[in-house]
This record gives C-alpha cells, sequence and structure tokens, in this order.
C-alpha cells in the first residue's frame, strides 16, 4: 500500500485515517492494543503522529487489514519482529567488535 502523504513532521488523526482509508476511531483503538504506536500529545490532547508512528501504523495496518492478522495475532508477529531486531543489532555489535579485534592483529 502507498501512502499518499507530504513530508513532514508531524501529521494529526485525520490526516493518517485519510491516507489509510480508516476512521479516527481505529486509530485510536490501535493506541490502546499496541504499545508501539504512542503518538504525542498536546495539551489540548491533539496527536501528532512522527513518521515512526506513521511506519507502525502501516506495520499495524499491513497485518490487520491486509493479512487478516486478529488483534493478539498481530500483537505477537509485532513482538516477535522486534525479537528479531534486537539479535540483529546484537549481532551488528558483534560483528564490529571481532572486526576491531581483526585489525588489531
Amino acid at each position: 500500500m502507498e501512502i499518499d502523504l507530504p513530508e513532514k513532521l508531524y501529521y494529526n488523526i485525520g490526516e493518517i485515517s485519510k491516507a489509510f482509508n480508516i476512521k479516527p476511531s481505529l486509530l485510536r483503538f490501535w493506541e490502546k492494543e499496541f504499545e508501539i504506536l504512542n503518538p504525542k500529545k498536546s495539551s489540548k490532547g491533539t496527536r501528532k503522529y512522527s513518521s515512526v508512528d506513521l511506519k507502525n501504523i502501516k506495520l499495524i495496518y499491513d497485518l490487520v487489514k491486509i493479512k487478516g492478522f486478529k488483534i493478539e495475532g498481530a500483537k505477537k508477529k509485532l513482538e516477535s519482529s522486534k525479537d528479531v531486531v534486537q539479535v540483529v543489532k546484537k549481532l551488528e555489535k558483534i560483528k564490529q567488535k571481532l572486526i576491531s579485534i581483526e585489525k588489531e592483529l
């Protein structure tokens, strides 16, 4: 799915819901269900979604709306992907350490 939004620092809930063709209430529901979705809120309570939030919404949208996952299944899938990302980061650190050790030899 291609998202048609201009590049900017923050997006409001209306822009996001229009881009994904979903209701704002669904976005608010996803905020409660998915820890990775945490937009900033102004003093008036207006939600401001960052580019990171936008990527996370796209992940959730793909799992729930495109691939047909239930909420619990999508949560598990996101959790397992988070674990994979953490392992990859640790392996990258180990790789860099090994490279520096090799250069010292």
